[in-house]
């Protein structure tokens, strides 16, 4: 090979020559066998590499692989062992319904039916005790023979026909009316005298229950009538501390709402149209909550509701009624559910029944059938000292979990729970009635005589 090169710069002379003898084929065999190593090294090194890497690949793909089937597999057998424990649960009640019975007292119409002259009587807030007697008249768990009943239904209608003094609701014949009905059934049967009362059960759906009172302060002082202490009481009051208005066997209810009413409203304004309301209450919200009885009402809880959000826009909030504010609750995405003179309100059961989020303000509330509803899941729980925060609070729900709430709240079996039917159906408020009672069959003077009698067979 002949290389050629220009002289430098300096060089005055012409191209020289530098002849370099080289192997036949063009390289020397050091450089060949140099050649042939690298390019046999870098072959090698690349299949490595691949190797390598494809096993990598294997190892983790195969190892995300059996993570998420492992937790898809304990997701799936989670849902499925609750399923399976909610259908065991309702085979279990279903089988306590069916062996259960329950003796309806034919008490004088002046205890119950005479009141439903006021036809108020069938409707108001209060009238879970007549649907409930109603219900009983029909069910299956029904029995004509004292003898072969578990429970023993005493109907009297305490809040049917209350009177207003000085502006209030008072229910003070309740006690009188009540004792009545007692001292007529114990002497005309033996039921009540041979358990003290433990297997009969009474309805108390007014703002304290079973202290009879729509003043806190007054019906803790009265506490619970001593006749009936020893009773199971059905009661729309309940909260998760001690208080003397639920020192007695109790279960706790809904109040009432209409079922023809909610089945109209829906009829008219189906659940999941578009909701045009952010906020909604329609309500008794006092300027000044201080009123004659020298009480706060709602502990000022709606006062500073109205005072601060009756001027935002998102909150559409009324102070007078309205025959069709149903229609209104349809058409709203969260429901105020504020304390009034008690903590529970119908806006509870009207919300849930129409799909609008219930925001729960009274603190330490209990709320009713927490075994069939689950008032968490469908709910938004504010504490009364942080209603000036509503705003913020539900700006919140709405970015984060809102859709899910909603779809909780929107199964029909949630809305049955809470809604008195003129027949019991499965799953209604009466049938959740007759579920608890069939949990305090202990209670029962027949129940715990069969019970011992196996006991000593055994």
């Amino acid at each position: 090979m002949l290389e050629q090169k220009r002289p430098s710069k300096s060089s005055t002379r012409g191209f020289y020559v530098k002849m370099k003898i080289l192997h036949k084929h063009g390289r020397t065999q050091q450089e060949k066998n140099y050649c042939c190593f690298y390019t046999y090294y870098k072959w090698l090194l690349w299949l490595s590499l691949s190797l390598y890497f494809f096993t990598s690949y294997l190892i983790t793909n195969n190892n995300s692989n059996s993570r998420q089937n492992r937790v898809l597999s304990e997701s799936t057998n989670t849902t499925t062992t609750t399923l399976n424990t909610n259908l065991k649960d309702q085979e279990l009640s279903n089988s306590l319904l069916k062996n259960m019975k329950v003796f309806v007292y034919d008490l004088p119409p002046k205890f119950n039916t005479i009141w439903l002259q006021n036809g108020r009587c069938n409707t108001h807030l209060f009238a879970s005790e007549v649907a409930i007697h109603r219900a009983l008249l029909s069910s299956e768990v029904r029995t004509f023979d004292p003898y072969d009943a578990d429970f023993f239904f005493v109907p009297v209608y305490v809040s049917c026909n209350f009177s207003a003094v000085n502006g209030f609701p008072a229910i003070g014949h309740a006690r009188s009316l009540i004792a009545s009905a007692v001292k007529l059934i114990s002497e005309e049967y033996i039921f009540w005298n041979r358990s003290r009362g433990s297997d009969h059960v009474f309805v108390a759906s007014h703002d304290f229950g079973s202290c009879f009172h729509t003043l806190e302060d007054v019906a803790m002082e009265d506490g619970v009538p001593e006749i009936m202490k020893n009773s199971i009481v059905l009661q729309t009051f309940g909260v998760v501390h001690k208080h003397p208005c639920q020192e007695v066997e109790n279960v706790v209810i809904p109040p009432y709402v209409s079922p023809e009413s909610i089945r109209s409203t829906m009829k008219n304004a189906p659940m999941k149209r578009r909701r045009d309301i952010w906020v909604f209450f329609r309500g008794k919200m006092e300027v000044h909550p201080k009123n004659v009885s020298g009480r706060f009402y709602s502990k000022k809880v709606r006062t500073v509701i109205w005072r601060k959000f009756n001027g935002d826009r998102r909150f559409y909030l009324r102070r007078h009624r309205f025959s069709g504010y149903q229609s209104e609750i349809a058409r709203s995405v969260f429901c105020l559910c504020p304390l009034g003179w008690a903590p529970w309100s119908p806006r509870l059961v009207e919300s849930v029944a129409l799909g609008c989020v219930p925001v729960v303000i009274a603190d330490g509330i209990r709320l009713p059938f927490a075994s069939a509803v689950r008032w968490a899941d469908i709910s938004v729980t504010v504490a009364e000292k942080d209603v000036g925060n509503l705003a913020e609070i539900l700006e919140h729900v709405a970015a984060t979990n809102l859709s899910e709430i909603q779809r909780n709240l929107w199964d029909p079996m949630t809305r049955r729970a809470l809604l008195f039917n003129n027949q019991v159906i499965e799953g209604d408020a009466t049938w959740q009635v007759l579920r608890a009672l069939s949990e305090k069959l202990d209670r029962s003077y027949r129940s715990s005589r069969v019970s011992r009698q196996l006991d000593f067979d055994t």
